[in-house]
C-alpha cells in the first residue's frame, strides 16, 4: 500500500516527460533498491517517448561530486535529472548539482517522497516531486488526533485505506470478492491516499499530486500524475 521512492520518482519523471522533456538521468543511492527506482522511471518515460539516458548509482558517503561529475562525462544536454536518496539526504548531491547550475533554464531537478521525510532545505528549491495530497489525507488525521489525542503518521493513512477497500470489496462482492481479478482491477481505487492500483507481484502503483518547491514550500502544479 505505501508510496515507493520508486513511484514516486517514476510519476514525477512522467509528468516532466509529459511537459517535453525527453532525456533523463537517474542517480540512487547503490543497493538492492536502485533497480526497482531505475526500471519504474523508464517504464514511466517509455509511455511518453521519453528516455533514461543514465542511471547513476552514488554513495552517500562520496559528497555528491563523484556522481555529478560521471554524469558530466557520459551526458550530454540532459533535460532533467531525477534525484532518488533512500533512507540517506539528497543534500550532498543537491549542492553538487546547484554547483554545476542545476535546476536551471534548461535542466530541471525532480525529487521524490523520501526528500520529504526531513525539513525542507533551501537546496530543494526548484525541484519537482510527486508525493500524497496532504488535503485527503489531512481529514483522517484529524479525526485520528481527536480521538487519540496525538498526531498520527501516513501510516494511519494507509491502513485506514485498507480496512476501507477490505469493506468496500466485502460489501460489494462477500467473500468471493477477494480474487486476482479484483484486486488487480486496472482501474484501481480512490482512498485517502489517493488513486491506487495493485500490480500482479504484490506491489502498488499510484497516481499522486504534483509539486513544486517554491520559498520552501510544495506549490501545487498538477492535482493528479501517475507513472503507469
Amino acid at each position: 500500500m505505501r508510496l515507493s521512492e520508486a513511484d514516486s520518482a517514476a510519476a514525477g519523471a512522467a509528468a516532466i516527460a509529459g511537459k517535453g522533456a525527453r532525456k533523463f538521468v537517474l542517480m540512487v543511492p547503490a543497493g538492492s533498491d536502485s533497480s526497482a527506482v531505475e526500471s519504474r522511471v523508464a517504464n514511466a518515460l517509455s509511455i511518453y517517448g521519453a528516455t533514461l539516458a543514465v542511471t547513476l548509482p552514488y554513495s552517500p558517503t562520496d559528497g555528491g561530486a563523484k556522481v555529478v561529475s560521471d554524469m558530466g562525462s557520459l551526458v550530454e544536454a540532459p533535460d532533467a535529472v531525477v534525484v532518488a536518496c533512500g533512507d540517506g539526504s539528497p543534500a550532498a548531491v543537491l549542492a553538487a548539482l546547484k554547483a554545476k547550475g542545476i535546476p536551471g533554464k534548461t535542466v530541471t531537478l525532480i525529487g521524490t517522497d523520501r526528500w520529504l521525510e526531513r525539513p525542507v532545505d533551501p537546496l530543494y528549491e526548484g525541484a519537482y516531486i510527486a508525493t500524497l495530497d496532504q488535503s485527503e489525507t489531512g481529514p483522517i488525521a484529524d479525526r485520528f488526533k481527536a480521538t487519540y489525542n496525538y498526531q498520527p503518521d501516513v501510516n494511519v493513512a494507509y491502513a485506514y485505506d485498507m480496512v476501507a477497500l477490505s469493506a468496500g470489496i466485502a460489501s460489494s462482492a462477500g467473500p468471493d470478492g477477494f480474487n486476482k481479478q479484483v484486486l488487480e482491477n486496472a482501474t484501481g481505487f480512490r482512498g485517502s491516499t489517493g488513486l491506487f492500483r495493485f500490480r500482479s507481484d504484490g506491489s502498488s502503483q499510484r497516481s499522486m499530486p504534483f509539486f513544486k518547491v517554491e520559498k520552501g514550500q510544495l506549490k501545487l502544479v498538477e492535482k493528479q500524475t501517475a507513472g503507469f
